[in-house]
């Protein structure tokens, strides 16, 4: 296990993920396993530090998780990071990912299922995007928003030759 997480950290990308955890969201262990898929730098979970691993599907074992206790937390590792945080959420004034040039070294920063982002989540960001749709629905699951972010990041920076 650990020469696999060695090797994997020789090709990991410069973007992060984040998602907050204030009611055992079970959607992490999803967002933790498309991370892995995507070859994510970090998983940042915020707030609670339980939650559901069975989605992640043994990815944790080898994707890098670092928990903080509240949004301020985050928002100071990505500074010391130089991570400029995009929130993924549906709100007014988001710019459409679909046009969004995305940074190159960010943390994408996701809410939990049903309420999306605290306002202290939102203020903190430095860009907010959103995801199209065109159903009924008023928001799509935080595990396939996540994944549709991370490609949209693959599809702008990702070394399609390796």
């Amino acid at each position: 296990m650990e020469a696999i997480v060695a090797d994997l950290d020789q090709r990991r990308h410069p973007f992060h993920v984040a998602i907050e955890n204030f009611s055992h969201d079970l959607n992490i262990g999803t967002v933790v396993r498309t991370a892995n898929a995507f070859l994510a730098s970090e998983v940042h979970i915020i707030g609670k530090r339980r939650w559901n691993r069975r989605g992640a599907m043994v990815t944790d074992r080898y994707q890098h998780l670092r928990h903080h206790t509240d949004i301020e937390g985050l928002l100071r590792f990505a500074m010391q990071e130089e991570l400029l945080v995009v929130a993924v959420d549906n709100a007014d004034g988001a710019v459409p990912i679909e046009t969004a040039v995305l940074p190159a070294k960010c943390l994408l920063l996701f809410g939990q299922e049903g309420p999306g982002l605290t306002p202290d989540a939102r203020a903190g960001a430095s860009l907010t995007v959103s995801i199209a749709q065109y159903g009924s629905t008023r928001s799509i699951n935080v595990g396939v928003a996540a994944g549709i972010a991370m490609h949209t990041w693959i599809q702008q920076y990702g070394d399609f030759n390796s």
